[in-house]
């Protein structure tokens, strides 16, 4: 029987990756996964329609596709709690039958305002927090050396934000953008019988604790660097997953589909990867794999600020996508390995720190461009944003490999 978490000192051989978990329920997180971060960013593919039709301003545009991603970071934390109350496969049904039902009764009611598009992106939020469920559900599985891919395989469901990039916009141009969120509850439908069927809990999982106890990572220093390091990384890849279609029509003017088409390749660039960097950071160590990405993602960005052709853009948003992707793997190989008894609690607050970045970018794009025009302040900021997180990285390296890095089996 595999352990969801072996004691780093435990001198037992090792087994393969596919040998030592339980492979239907990494399926299964996958899949819930990517059904969720589809619908999570449902907004930002159909944001050129809503902002027609509701006539919204640019700062009210970068709101309403960053709401989602707000409220996906809160209840993160939230679901963190929960999945070590009563397990990620229970919590993650609740929070797949409350993502259909609000899909279902906007699709039903319509949404006619912006605030009604708030309280529908408060709704997706639900999905977004999925990332606080799906992750343990497949981690708890598998043993320290192999937690890099585990959590970067079940991650990938990040690719579900492809999905919405290619299918809303001409899915909104066939049938309008308000039945796009009926359409979406059917293959949310079958996800979730199919999660009910395969998803397990693993045996071993940690006990529950005082509500107290859940927020005693906050109470070391490592907690708030790998939340900050993970706000940029996946805080620039949700950002820009939400962004893209709207930068895309108003700075090129591309039709709604050509700008999903557009942020689809970006974003398909990022989710890819996400696995292969928590496979980089199992073989070289995390650290030296976030380096390279922080260093990447600043340089791509702001090239981005300057970018004078659609072409130009769309290539450096894909190398800026490659990077993050590939740290969004990486962070993940660090957490279990240092806060393995408390994965389900770190992996909320690491995910809604990841969150917070994401409302952050998309929200400042939109103000950057109502106030001065352009898009290019906001990436510059962000840009800045991965420097500063490249000079943390440098400062606690070494602290981390003397200290706890010395103790795991394998590589920090």
């Amino acid at each position: 029987m595999a352990a969801a978490f072996w004691d780093k000192t435990n001198a037992a051989p090792k087994t393969s990756f596919w040998a030592s978990g339980h492979t239907p329920t990494l399926i299964a997180a996958f899949l819930y996964f990517d059904l969720a971060f589809m619908v999570w960013v449902l907004l930002g593919p159909l944001a050129p329609d809503i902002a027609k039709a509701l006539a919204l301003t640019p700062a009210q545009k970068g709101l309403m596709v960053a709401v989602p991603t707000l409220a996906g970071a809160v209840l993160r934390v939230v679901n963190g709690l929960l999945v070590d109350r009563i397990g990620p496969k229970r919590s993650g049904a609740i929070s797949q039958l409350i993502v259909i039902a609000g899909l279902f009764t906007a699709w039903m009611v319509g949404v006619n305002s912006f605030v009604g598009t708030l309280a529908l992106g408060v709704i997706l939020g639900f999905a977004g927090a999925s990332f606080a469920i799906a992750l343990p559900l497949a981690s708890r599985w598998y043993p320290p050396e192999h937690q890099g891919k585990a959590m970067g395989l079940a991650g990938m469901g990040n690719s579900g934000t492809v999905l919405a990039a290619l299918f809303a916009p001409t899915l909104a141009k066939l049938f309008g953008w308000n039945a796009v969120l009926g359409l979406a509850c059917i293959p949310l439908g079958i996800v979730f019988v199919v999660y009910m069927i395969m998803a397990k809990d693993a045996p071993n999982a940690p006990p529950a604790k005082s509500f107290t106890q859940y927020l005693e990572p906050l109470k070391q220093a490592d907690a708030w660097w790998l939340m900050g390091f993970y706000s940029v990384t996946f805080g620039g890849f949700v950002g820009l997953a939400a962004s893209l279609p709207i930068y895309f029509t108003d700075r090129f003017g591309l039709t709604p589909i050509h700008a999903g088409y557009g942020t689809a390749a970006c974003v398909l660039a990022g989710s890819l990867v996400r696995p292969m960097g928590g496979a980089l950071a199992d073989a070289i160590g995390g650290v030296k794999t976030l380096t390279a990405v922080f260093i990447v993602a600043a340089l791509a960005l702001a090239g981005v600020s300057m970018a004078a052709t659609v072409v130009t853009a769309l290539g450096l948003f894909g190398v800026a996508m490659l990077a993050l992707g590939t740290g969004n793997g990486a962070v993940f190989q660090l957490v279990p390995q240092r806060f393995s008894a408390e994965i389900g609690v770190m992996t909320g607050l690491v995910g809604m720190a990841g969150g917070v970045g994401g409302f952050y970018l998309a929200s400042s794009l939109g103000l950057a461009k109502q106030f001065t025009g352009s898009f290019s302040p906001g990436f510059l900021i962000f840009a800045a944003l991965a420097v500063v997180a490249l000079v943390g990285l440098t400062l606690v390296k070494g602290r981390w490999r003397s200290a706890w890095g010395a103790a795991s089996t394998v590589r920090i």
